[in-house]
């Protein structure tokens, strides 16, 4: 995993991250970029071979070519382009009082409330996120984010290419910062953080065990997308938890789950009882086509709940689990034993 190093010190109560930053030309346009205009991917083909996001993100053809349809979108490409909500900025400050006390927190993490001072986004309000002790293990724990991260953008990409909607579903896309060594916060030397821009009008639109809140069109379709990530797949993700800002012409998206087949994106990812979950309590909407596909298990392993569920040491998650009887093994239902665990987050920002 690529750290992009900070450099942070201290003035007047405010902390100054100034990211340093290679540079290398795009060998599609030619342009001159810093590392952060291109993906871990694209960096590591070399001078000469390296693309762009733009140049990437606008070139024709789908993320996925299934049986189901989503080969190419010459049309679309342009709305696939603007899937992904970046940093785009070198240098941003957090006051002291911001880390010291976080504006926001979920089940795991912190987070502080910043301001970009140079780049593209100078003036505008990023956040800083990082782990609470005892949660995970950060190193392991920030490459899964981001693995999975890289994944919901691929989906959201495809549905923006398919013009689902009228409006276009963006992607906030978190970097792994790291401060340097600080004399006087201690607790925040050489801390890892995952910085992204600010979203507002928050709210959250569905869970990784089942939740939904259904009373308005923007949660219905963030249910259809939930589905139609499943479909596309192939059967293999469902993109869920899905939270974030409704903005006049957009809804910016951050801390997504994918639930997978092989369990391979986290602490959050249930697997395939994770994604038989979803679909005991999905019940197709307006902006879901009849013809998805859903997967022939749709039993309900999870209590569905608001908040974000994690998979404990040991096998066990933080949700409230159900053990499929003899009964209702044919069944989609609730019945069945509940084995009582209690920790749930609120909040997942």
């Amino acid at each position: 995993l690529a750290l992009l190093k900070l450099d942070l010190f201290f003035q007047h109560g405010r902390s100054y991250l100034v990211r340093t930053m290679s540079y290398r030309c795009c060998a599609t346009c030619g342009r001159n970029f810093p590392k952060h205009s291109y993906s871990n991917n694209q960096w590591r083909k070399g001078v000469g071979a390296s693309r762009c996001h733009a140049c990437v993100e606008s070139g024709s053809g789908g993320v996925y070519n299934y049986n189901g349809g989503g080969g190419g979108h010459q049309g679309s490409s342009n709305r696939a382009a603007q899937t992904a909500r970046r940093n785009d900025a070198t240098r941003a400050t957090f006051t002291n009082h911001a880390l010291t006390h976080p504006f926001a927190e979920g089940g795991f993490r912190w987070v502080a409330k910043g301001t970009y001072t140079e780049g593209a986004r100078a003036g505008e309000a990023c956040v800083c996120k990082w782990f609470k002790s005892g949660h995970v293990v950060e190193v392991s724990f920030f490459a899964e984010d981001i693995k999975a991260m890289d994944k919901a953008h691929e989906l959201v990409r495809e549905w923006n290419s398919r013009r689902m909607i009228d409006k276009i579903i963006k992607v906030n896309i978190p970097e792994v910062w790291t401060f340097n060594n600080l004399p006087f916060r201690q607790d925040f030397s050489c801390k890892k953080v995952l910085q992204e821009p600010f979203i507002s009008n928050y709210q959250k639109f569905n869970s990784n065990t089942g939740w939904a809140d259904n009373d308005t069109p923007w949660p219905r379709v963030m249910q259809a997308l939930s589905h139609f990530s499943y479909h596309v797949s192939s059967g293999q993700f469902v993109l869920c938890d899905l939270q974030g800002g409704v903005y006049s012409n957009a809804v910016v998206l951050t801390d997504p789950v994918i639930l997978s087949r092989s369990k391979m994106y986290g602490v959050t990812d249930l697997g395939p009882q994770g994604i038989s979950s979803f679909f005991s309590n999905h019940v197709c909407n307006e902006f879901c086509s009849a013809g998805w596909s859903r997967p022939a298990d749709q039993r309900c392993y999870f209590r569905p709940q608001a908040g974000t569920s994690m998979v404990r040491a040991g096998g066990g998650t933080n949700a409230n689990q159900y053990a499929p009887t003899h009964q209702n093994r044919i069944q989609v239902g609730y019945s069945g034993l509940g084995v009582g665990y209690v920790d749930e987050s609120d909040e997942d920002y």
